[in-house]
């Protein structure tokens, strides 16, 4: 039986809990000493709620990340400096290039490894493959509802009590676009760092008052050929503001650090 470490334990990291693969045993969740007797009163005696990853006794098999770009930047080098291999789901942290390049050094000392997860989005394996021909565009558009970009640095560029149709309300890079919009940092970055990179990936973002759900759409031209990939994605019912296949992507990275085969 191989064993799991978990940093954070919010919906998205409940519903991973959930479906776990049957070979796979939560050891370890670490979260905020604030949090850990909230968390543990959640799970058996078996899983040790601890708040720092120092704090870890044993190895864990494989370690994901589903807390946030704050976590990430307290614990993500911690886990490196042990060897581990850990997945991120909050990739939107890695627009901040110095913390990359500290992570990237880190991993390759201790001979670790970093998983970026496909998260929220569809194609990453596309844009990838597509990488090792030559890629000339990639543009990735991000659509939601008036409601879905309030309290974000969208309403100081459109007005979303008054938009009537489709408005695209921001064009920038990837890396900007995942510092000003950090509900979109992690769709733009993993895009990003899987094809053309932060500076050169294009991000167009659109405020829709006819829709509900999330719509994402990459656009790529390379030597590969042209793709385009459209998602509309439906929320976590436990937490509106997760992606369903955000949290799915997690299950499936769980998944393959048990399993003989991979996809």
């Amino acid at each position: 039986m191989k064993q799991l470490m978990m940093i954070g334990f919010g919906a998205m990291a409940s519903e991973v809990y959930t479906h776990l693969p049957h070979d796979l045993e939560l050891k370890w969740v670490v979260v905020p000493e604030s949090s850990i007797a909230d968390v543990q009163a959640k799970l058996s005696d078996s899983v040790h709620v601890i708040s720092d990853v120092n704090q870890c006794v044993g190895t864990p098999d494989y370690v994901i990340e589903v807390a946030g770009q704050a976590a990430v930047k307290e614990h993500a080098k911690k886990v490196l400096e042990k060897g581990w291999t850990i997945g991120l789901i909050s990739v939107g942290t890695l627009a901040d290039s110095e913390f990359l390049a500290e992570l990237k050094e880190t991993a390759q000392q201790h001979e670790a490894h970093l998983h970026l997860l496909a998260g929220a989005i569809a194609g990453i394996d596309g844009i990838a493959a597509a990488k090792e021909g030559g890629l000339d565009k990639v543009v990735y558009k991000g659509c939601k509802s008036p409601n879905s970009w309030r309290g974000s640095y969208a309403e100081q560029l459109v007005n979303l009590d008054e938009v009537t149709e489709a408005t695209v309300f921001y064009r920038g890079t990837a890396r900007e676009a995942a510092l000003k919009f950090p509900a979109n940092a992690n769709v733009a970055a993993t895009i990003a760092l899987a094809g053309m990179g932060m500076d050169e990936t294009t991000v167009e973002l659109t405020v829709d008052p006819s829709i509900s759900k999330n719509k994402h759409t990459i656009v790529a031209e390379g030597r590969f050929g042209q793709m385009t990939i459209e998602l509309m994605g439906v929320p976590l019912a436990s937490n509106p503001k997760t992606s369903t296949l955000a949290a799915l992507s997690v299950i499936r990275a769980c998944r393959n650090s048990v399993g003989t085969i991979q996809i």
